[in-house]
């Protein structure tokens, strides 16, 4: 469809020549307000309009009133709904509101001007403004305007959060509707709602978008597909959550399409489109960026901790064929003193690659109990790879028909996506019923029971939406489908093994709870080390906690499977896993790094680093499941008043000290901005004052930019393992970054990473 600028067409959706049968409905101003039980709600009345880009009320209708509900739990969340069909503050799977939260009891107090919404301590959570616009009257030239909701919410009590109830040209012509819905003869369909932006307001979050820090002049569709690279608009993680860097954050309770323009179709206002008839939102205030995102934990669950072994290093490549290719791995990454915890088997474990029927592949995995158990005495963990959809050639495909385990298809369609097989996927297993998920939780159990420890829950970012799923609309599981398949595969890991953990690629809101999640097919190339990165600093101002990705990118280029890695992109993307949360090789050819002579050394060099660093990676991972902080943090979440940071999307906070600038080009050169403070640099001990940018400081290949708050205490551990078993931490040791530190490679670590 053609751009043609008018709000109507361009956001709302209707037909461009406007001959459909779709109606607005506007909202106008409140005529009631009443409290029921704790909550407050307000009548607000809409009224239908004439289908034409000029808006004008359409008298022949009566207008049709609904309720508005407001609720507040503590101090600093609000909620706002309503529902123009069904429920107005409906549960669901996505939330997981923590037992500290508490309804508070809500009153109104009205006067000529104004109806005030109170909580228990008499702080205004909202404004409803009855006063009438000051008029000096001079023309009658053009009609006046239609009356609006005239509101102004606060989540905290001091922070606004107001409606954008006049974003208009002249009466007639609007850039954005303060309430409506769009209907039509079968009901309705499509919910918007905007909020008042400021000319100076930033925005971030809304999921993994591979783009700049500030999404301000951006709208963002909320629709989970395939990304395909992380380079453009598509995205395998799109979450209903913003945060404004006026400190406030909205999380749009519902898994429908959707989308957000922040300022974009209006610079005025934020809007809010949802293909269903209601709109429930959370509103977060607070004074920093942990405490908005710690309420968005609150309501929607807090990241789970992860197991030790899983801090340490990630082996994989697509894919692994025999057990007998893995021993000889495994057994070079011992030779050659490379520290591994974890040997990942992709699509090539069964009996054709590619072809998900969870089972090993008995010639070529004779013994897969063995197989696993050795590895297991060596230090190695084994994950697996499969998918939530039933190929038509899978030995399970007749059971799983038979028994409704896939959702039964209407109509058979050809998929896109990142398959790379000739395989025909018959069916998605259908996660809404509880049938169907114990039989995939069984699935899963036998490969746990042989002694796996992860299974990497692919895909699911799109669903054959020409099926007919048992409890939920294709449109609306769609989305949600990733947080129902992730809860299975973690739940029946954690059972079977005692550790929670997944490693996922799609996400909607509420999966941070079954960490952990990578960021996708990156290309082996600066740009998607850079796009990669970008994604995982917005998933983390989204709620999530744990991230990771792919070392040094999935796919090469122009040839995707064959393209040669280039050296330095191996190293400078093993230095950005290093300080992530979790450190992964893979990929579409060899990710051994003695298939990279030249660099061999440096990366052994860095790998010990990071199995160093695993006391100060354990103790931030656990502040991260108990806070709101993500482990990789965009600078704005500790500086968001430092208008700079909102703009800074290629360094990050590794936990609360170390700041992390990747080198990501091939002129080993790039600007860092030291942020207010005094900051020590890790590596060689020289000391700066923040505020200030280092403009093209030379980074040599073997080096990486990490700065340290000075006054720091990290804890390390400085001695040699070959995997995490082999830690002792009674034995760490703490490095003080204060005026006598003289840095890493003059430290108790010299001798270690030399």
């Amino acid at each position: 469809m053609k751009q043609t600028n008018y709000q109507l067409i361009d956001f709302l959706d209707f037909d461009p020549e406007l001959n459909g049968s779709e109606r607005l409905w506007k909202v106008g101003k409140p005529t009631d307000i009443l409290v029921d039980g704790s909550d407050v709600l307000v009548t607000l009345p809409f009224q239908c309009q004439q289908t034409d880009i000029d808006i004008s009320p359409d008298t022949t209708i009566k207008p049709l009133s609904f309720q508005l509900r407001i609720r507040a739990y503590g101090e600093k969340i609000l909620r706002v709904a309503t529902a123009f069909e069904g429920e107005s503050m409906p549960d669901s799977i996505m939330l997981e509101l923590d037992s500290a939260l508490q309804i508070s009891q809500l009153s109104v107090d009205k006067n000529e001007t104004s109806w005030l919404v109170k909580d228990e301590k008499g702080t205004i959570r909202a404004e409803f403004n009855c006063r009438a616009h000051p008029i000096d009257f001079w023309s009658d030239l053009l009609p006046e305007p239609q009356e609006s909701l005239v509101a102004t919410f606060y989540p905290d009590g001091e922070k606004k959060v107001q409606i954008s109830a006049y974003d208009q040209f002249f009466p007639a012509r609007h850039d954005a509707f303060a309430m409506a819905y769009v209907a039509n003869e079968n009901g309705i369909h499509r919910s918007t709602i905007s909020f008042k932006a400021a000319a100076n307001e930033c925005f971030a979050g809304t999921g993994e978008r591979f783009t700049k820090m500030d999404l301000s002049g951006r709208t963002v569709q909320l629709k989970n597909q395939d990304g395909q690279g992380v380079n453009n608009r598509r995205t395998y993680k799109n979450i209903p959550f913003y945060l404004s860097s006026k400190m406030y954050g909205v999380f749009m309770h519902t898994s429908a399409y959707g989308k957000i323009s922040l300022a974009d179709h209006s610079s005025r206002s934020v809007q809010i489109l949802i293909e269903e008839p209601g709109i429930d939102l959370f509103l977060f205030g607070g004074d920093s960026v942990e405490e908005i995102l710690y309420g968005y934990r609150q309501v929607t669950g807090f990241p789970t901790q992860l197991p030790l072994w899983s801090y340490g290093t990630w082996m994989s490549r697509m894919t692994y064929f025999s057990a007998d290719e893995v021993n000889t791995i495994c057994k070079r990454l011992r030779e050659e003193d490379y520290p591994c915890d974890v040997i990942h088997l992709d699509t090539g474990w069964f009996r054709t690659d590619w072809l998900c029927e969870w089972k090993f592949n008995p010639e070529r995995f004779p013994d897969p109990k063995k197989f696993i158990q050795d590895l297991r005495n060596d230090g190695y963990k084994v994950s697996l790879w499969q998918m939530p959809y039933v190929a038509a050639e899978a030995e399970q495909l007749d059971e799983a028909k038979a028994n409704n385990y896939i959702a039964p298809l209407r109509e058979s369609k050809k998929h896109g996506g990142s398959n790379f097989s000739a395989l025909d996927y018959a069916g998605t297993i259908d996660f809404t019923s509880l049938k169907a998920t114990d039989w995939y939780k069984g699935l899963l159990k036998e490969l746990l029971d042989m002694g796996v420890v992860c299974i990497k829950t692919d895909f699911g970012e799109e669903i054959h939406m020409e099926a007919d799923y048992q409890s939920l609309s294709p449109e609306k599981l769609n989305n949600l489908y990733a947080l129902l398949y992730q809860k299975a595969a973690f739940e029946i890991t954690k059972e079977s093994t005692g550790d929670g953990i997944v490693w996922a690629r799609a996400g909607w809101a509420g999966c941070q709870r079954y960490p952990l999640h990578w960021g996708g097919d990156a290309a082996c190339t600066w740009d998607g080390m850079a796009g990669s990165l970008k994604g995982g600093l917005h998933l983390g101002l989204s709620g999530f906690g744990f991230w990771s990705h792919d070392v040094p990118g999935f796919h090469s280029l122009p040839n995707f499977m064959n393209s040669v890695v280039p050296d330095n992109l191996y190293v400078r993307w093993t230095q950005f896993g290093v300080f992530s949360s979790h450190l992964r090789y893979h990929g579409t050819s060899k990710r051994e790094p003695y298939e990279y002579p030249a660099i061999a050394g440096i990366v052994r060099k860095w790998l010990k680093l990071r199995y160093t660093l695993l006391p100060y990676i354990l103790e931030q991972a656990k502040k991260t499941t108990l806070s709101g902080f993500p482990m990789l943090r965009a600078m704005l979440a500790h500086y968001p008043e430092d208008k700079i940071c909102w703009h800074i999307d290629d360094q990050y906070f590794f936990g609360d000290d170390m700041l992390v600038a990747p080198v990501m080009n091939d002129e080993n050169c790039r600007d860092i901005y030291l942020p207010e403070g005094n900051w020590v640099n890790l590596f060689t001990g020289e000391k700066k004052e923040g505020n200030q940018w280092l403009y093209e400081v030379k980074v040599p290949l073997e080096e990486m930019p990490v700065w340290v708050k000075e006054g720091a205490q990290i804890s390390v551990y400085p001695y040699p393992v070959k995997s995490t078993d082999d830690l002792d931490f009674s034995k760490s040791e703490t490095i003080v970054f204060d005026e006598y530190y003289e840095g890493l490679g003059k430290s108790i670590l010299n001798e270690l990473l030399t």
